[in-house]
C-alpha cells in the first residue's frame, strides 16, 4: 500500500497490457464448411434410424436437410476461402451416405423388403451407381474443362437423385395425408419403387449434361418473376410438403431435356459450329 503511484500504475500496465497466447491450428472459419459435412452426414444417419422406427416421413426430411446442408458447405467454403482436399473427400464420402445409401435403405423398409432378395436388387444397383457418380466426379475436379462446361453436372446430381429416388415416397405421403388409399397403394407398389430406384440410378452415371445453377446467371427481366416463382414454390411446401416436393421431381426430370439443349448450343458456339 505504500508504493509508489508510479509502481502501482506499471503493475496495472503488466498485468492488462500483456499479449494473449497465440495458438498454432486451423482457425474456426476453416472448420465451419466441414461442420456442416459432419451435420449433413449426422441428418442421413438419423434418417436411416427413423426409417427402422417406421417414421419415413421423419426420415424423407432428413434426407432433405442433409440435401440442403450440402448446397451450403460448399459455397460457404469458397466464400471464406477455407476449401481443402480433405473437405472434398469428407464431403463426398458423406454424400455416398446421405444419398446414396440412406435413400435406397428408406425404400427398403418402405416397399421393397416385401419382394424380398428381387427387392433388395434396385437398391444395390443404386448404391452402386451413386458411388460411381462421386468417384468420376471426384476424377474430373483436376481435369482442364473447356469454360462452358463449368455450369452443367455430368450425370444428375447426388442430392437431386436422392429426391427423385424419393418421389414414391413422397408420392405415398401425400395420399396418406389426403386418404387416398388407391394412391398410396400405387406408391408403396414394389415393382414402381424398383423401376424409379433403377432409372435414377441410370440417369446418375449416365453423360447427360444438367445445369448446376453455381453459376447461373439471371436476366434482369427475369429476376421479379423469379423471385414470385420462388416465393409461390415455398408457400407450397409450407401447405402441402410431400406434394410439393413430389411435383419439384415431376419439374426436375422435365428440365432435363432444356439442359441438355442448352448444353449442346454452348458447345457448339465455342466450337465455331452451327446450330442443328
Amino acid at each position: 500500500m505504500n508504493e509508489p503511484a508510479s509502481r502501482r500504475v506499471y503493475q496495472f500496465k503488466s498485468r492488462f497490457g500483456r499479449r494473449r497466447p497465440r495458438f498454432n491450428g486451423l482457425s474456426f472459419n476453416r472448420m465451419i464448411p466441414n461442420l456442416l459435412t459432419m451435420l449433413g452426414l449426422c441428418a442421413g444417419l438419423t434418417s436411416m434410424r427413423f426409417a427402422l422406427d417406421g417414421r419415413f416421413g421423419a426420415a424423407a426430411i432428413a434426407i432433405i436437410g442433409a440435401a440442403c446442408i450440402d448446397g451450403l458447405d460448399g459455397r460457404i467454403a469458397r466464400m471464406l476461402k477455407a476449401t481443402s482436399r480433405f473437405g472434398a473427400e469428407f464431403d463426398s464420402l458423406a454424400d455416398f451416405l446421405c444419398f446414396g445409401v440412406a435413400p435406397s435403405f428408406v425404400l427398403y423398409l418402405w416397399s421393397l423388403q416385401t419382394a424380398h432378395g428381387y427387392g433388395f436388387m434396385p437398391c444395390i444397383m443404386f448404391s452402386v451407381c451413386m458411388a460411381l457418380r462421386l468417384a468420376r466426379f471426384n476424377a474430373a475436379l483436376d481435369a482442364p474443362h473447356p469454360a462452358y462446361t463449368y455450369n452443367f453436372f455430368t450425370g444428375v446430381p447426388a442430392p437431386a437423385g436422392a429426391g427423385l429416388a424419393l418421389f414414391p415416397l413422397f408420392l405415398g405421403l401425400e395420399a396418406r395425408s389426403l386418404d387416398l388409399t388407391w394412391l398410396y397403394n400405387i406408391a408403396v407398389f414394389p415393382p414402381l419403387n424398383a423401376v424409379v430406384l433403377i432409372g435414377t440410378a441410370l440417369l446418375l452415371v449416365s453423360t447427360i449434361r444438367v445445369w448446376n445453377f453455381k453459376n447461373f446467371k439471371v436476366p434482369a427481366q427475369y429476376a421479379l418473376p423469379l423471385l414470385l416463382g420462388t416465393g409461390l414454390v415455398a408457400a407450397l411446401l409450407v401447405a402441402d410438403p410431400w406434394g410439393g416436393f413430389a411435383a419439384i421431381g415431376i419439374v426436375y426430370i422435365g428440365m432435363l431435356p432444356f439442359s441438355r439443349r442448352s448444353y449442346r448450343r454452348l458447345r457448339q458456339a465455342a466450337e465455331g459450329q452451327p446450330e442443328s
